[in-house]
């Protein structure tokens, strides 16, 4: 499972002309679900998320996590993050979990998070959505539930 977290100002999403969520201060996560995946993985991402500290203190360093700022997340399904791009110049979308397993793991995410304590709006699984959002800082992460081990950095391919 795949998680992009974007520290924000603000963010919303759209699906057509319809707001589906829309937060202040908090995280848009794109969530990407890949075959495999399993409840094991939400959690650990939700624990991570919940108590990560990449929020500022008073003297402007990052201390605080999403809910020591009583921030909220806006959660949105992405599968093309387990899209795999190294072949040719079209993606595979093969890896990514099929569409009920995502959005049943999407869901228990989501869930996982509110039990955390941290407010949780969504976008709609499966539609097309459009995102906006002020990305504050920048600070900007992914998290992979397959990479839990402390190790080296993955570089990108020389190309």
């Amino acid at each position: 499972m795949i998680a992009v977290l974007q520290r924000v100002s603000e963010g919303k999403v759209t699906v057509e002309d319809r707001v589906t969520g829309e937060i202040e201060t908090g995280l848009v996560i794109l969530l990407g679900v890949a075959q495999g995946d399993t409840e094991a993985d939400a959690e650990f991402l939700a624990d991570r998320i919940a108590g990560f500290r990449i929020f500022n203190d008073d003297e402007g360093k990052m201390n605080r996590s999403i809910r020591d700022v009583n921030g909220e997340a806006l959660v949105i399904s992405q599968f093309t993050l387990a899209g795999d791009w190294r072949k040719g110049r079209r993606p595979s979308f093969t890896s990514a979990a099929p569409p009920e397993e995502g959005e049943r793991l999407y869901k228990y995410f989501c869930e996982k998070l509110t039990q955390l304590k941290v407010p949780v709006k969504t976008g709609e699984f499966g539609a097309m959505m459009k995102v906006s959002l002020v990305n504050d800082g920048p600070v900007t992460f992914v998290m992979d539930s397959h990479q839990q081990r402390i190790s080296e950095p993955k570089r990108l391919a020389q190309v």
